[in-house]
C-alpha cells in the first residue's frame, strides 16, 4: 500500500451550513445567533439541528434544546428548517467549487472531498484561499467553510475538524497536515473525535487501556481489526498512519424516510397519513434508482417506548403493493395498541433490494400479470408527476403536513433531489 509524501486530499466542511444558508437568504438574520429547528411552533423543547457561527461562539451546540440554548444566549433566533433551500444552496456551492478543483465525492450536503493535482500539492493553502474567495465573491460571504489537507481522506477530515476553532472563533478554518509533520497533529485530537470511533467505541477502547489517539496509533493492525470485529479496524490503522487508503464502494441497502411529528400531529390518524406519504416518496426513490424491494418495516416512537415490525413482500416496486404492506403493518400496531397513544416519530423503510434487471418472481404467488398492471399504472403516475414537477396524481389521498419537508429531509448520507419535494 502506498504512503504519500505530500498532501493528496482536501476535505471541506461548510460551517453551520443550514444556519448560514438561512442567514444568506434572510438579511435580518445576518450577524445574529441562529438555530435551525425541525418545524414551526415546536416551543422551547424543540431541538436545534444546526446553529450559526455566532451561536457556536456563544456556547450553543447542535442537538441542544431551544430552552437550554436560550439560557446561554437569550438573543438566539430559532427558524424552521427549509431542506429544499439547503439543497439548492448545496448545488450552487458545488458548481462554484468545481470551477476551481474537481470534486471527488460529496460526502453529505455540507461536506466534500477532492483529490489534489501536482500544483495543489505544492501549495494547498493557495487552493483553499481560492475556494473561499470564490464562495465569498460569487455566491455569498455569509456561507463559510473550513478546509483540511492531508495524505488521505480520513486525516484530511480530521484536519478540517481540528481547524474549526481558532482563537475563540468558529469556522473559516484551514489546516494542512503534511506527511512530514505527522503524527504530532494527530495526537492532539481527542479519541472521540476520530471519524469512525465516537463516544461508545471510545469508551470500549478506554476499557482496553487505549486512552488517547497516540495509544490507538501504537496498536498493531491486526489488534485494531479484532477491536472493530472487521477489516474496518485494520483499514483505520493504515489511514491513521498516512497510507493511501481507499474506502470500498458501498451498495444500496435500503430506501427509507423518517419524521419527527409536530405536537399537533401526534395522533394515530396523522401518523398513519404521514407514514403513507413518506413511504410513497421512498418508493419513488426506489424506482428512480432501478430497484425492487421484498421487505418493508414500520418503526414508531411512542411516549415511553418504541414499536417496530417488518413485513415480507413479493419482489415489488409499485405503490399498490407497497402501500398494501403498510396498511397491514398498521393493522398489527392497532391490534397491539388499541388504547389511545401519542406517536412522536415515524419511520418507514423498504429493504431486501434487488436491481430491476435481476428481479426474480415468486412462482407460487403467480401474480405476475396483476403486478405488471399495477407497475404500468405506477409508471404512468411517475411520468405525469415528473412532467409537472409536482405531485399531481397519486394512488389514494395526498395530504402533506402543513409544515412540509416530508420525504425531503436532509440526512447525513444523502442529498435529496428536487423530486423529493414534490
Amino acid at each position: 500500500m502506498r504512503r504519500p509524501t505530500e498532501p493528496e486530499r482536501l476535505y471541506l466542511d461548510f460551517d453551520g451550513f443550514f444556519a448560514s444558508v438561512e442567514q444568506s437568504a434572510d438579511k435580518r438574520l445576518r450577524g445574529r445567533p441562529v438555530g435551525v429547528v425541525p418545524y414551526e411552533n415546536g416551543g422551547d423543547r424543540a431541538m436545534l439541528i444546526a446553529v450559526s457561527r455566532e451561536a457556536k461562539e456563544a456556547g450553543i451546540k447542535g442537538m441542544m434544546s431551544v430552552r437550554d440554548a436560550m439560557s446561554r444566549c437569550a438573543d438566539l433566533v430559532a427558524v424552521p428548517q427549509k431542506p429544499d433551500l439547503y439543497r439548492r444552496a448545496h448545488n450552487v456551492l458545488l458548481s462554484e467549487i468545481e470551477t476551481i478543483v474537481p470534486i471527488d465525492t460529496a460526502k453529505s450536503i455540507d461536506e466534500l472531498t477532492c483529490v489534489l493535482d501536482e500544483d495543489a500539492r505544492r501549495d494547498p493553502e493557495a487552493l483553499a484561499h481560492r475556494i473561499k474567495a470564490a464562495i465569498s465573491d460569487h455566491v455569498t460571504p455569509w456561507i463559510t467553510c473550513s478546509v483540511g489537507f492531508a495524505a488521505n481522506r480520513q486525516l484530511a477530515k480530521m484536519a478540517c475538524k481540528a481547524s474549526k476553532w481558532s482563537g475563540g472563533k468558529y469556522g473559516d478554518g484551514l489546516a494542512t497536515w503534511h506527511p512530514r509533520d505527522m503524527p504530532a497533529p494527530l495526537f492532539r485530537v481527542a479519541l472521540d473525535d476520530i471519524p469512525g470511533v465516537g463516544s461508545r467505541l471510545a469508551q470500549k477502547l478506554r476499557a482496553m487501556a487505549v486512552y488517547s489517539v497516540e495509544d490507538l496509533y501504537n496498536l498493531q493492525p491486526k489488534h485494531m481489526r479484532r477491536i472493530w470485529h472487521s477489516v474496518v479496524g485494520e483499514r483505520m490503522w493504515y489511514a491513521l498512519h498516512g497510507y493511501d487508503v481507499q474506502a470500498p464502494s458501498s451498495q444500496r441497502g435500503m430506501f427509507g424516510h423518517g419524521r419527527v411529528l409536530s405536537p399537533g400531529s401526534r395522533t394515530r390518524s396523522d401518523a398513519k397519513e404521514i407514514s403513507r406519504l413518506l413511504l410513497v416518496k421512498a418508493a419513488r426513490r426506489l424506482r428512480r434508482d432501478g430497484y425492487y424491494a421484498s421487505a418493508l418495516w414500520l418503526w414508531l416512537a411512542l411516549q415511553d417506548k418504541s414499536w417496530f415490525k417488518q413485513l415480507v413482500l413479493p419482489v415489488v416496486n409499485d405503490d399498490q403493493a407497497i402501500l398494501s404492506g403498510l396498511k397491514l403493518l398498521w393493522q398489527y400496531f392497532d391490534a397491539d395498541h388499541p388504547e389511545r397513544v401519542s406517536i412522536f416519530r415515524v419511520g418507514v423503510t423498504l429493504l431486501d433490494l434487488s436491481p430491476s434487471n435481476e428481479r426474480q418472481l415468486d412462482f407460487l404467488l403467480a401474480d405476475d400479470e396483476q403486478r405488471r398492471r399495477w407497475e404500468a399504472a405506477t409508471i404512468a403516475i411517475d411520468e405525469l408527476n415528473a412532467k409537472y414537477s409536482a405531485t399531481v396524481v397519486s394512488l389514494g389521498p395526498w395530504k402533506p403536513p402543513k409544515n412540509g419537508n416530508a420525504g425531503g429531509k436532509i440526512s447525513y448520507t444523502r442529498v435529496p433531489s428536487s423530486e423529493d419535494f414534490w
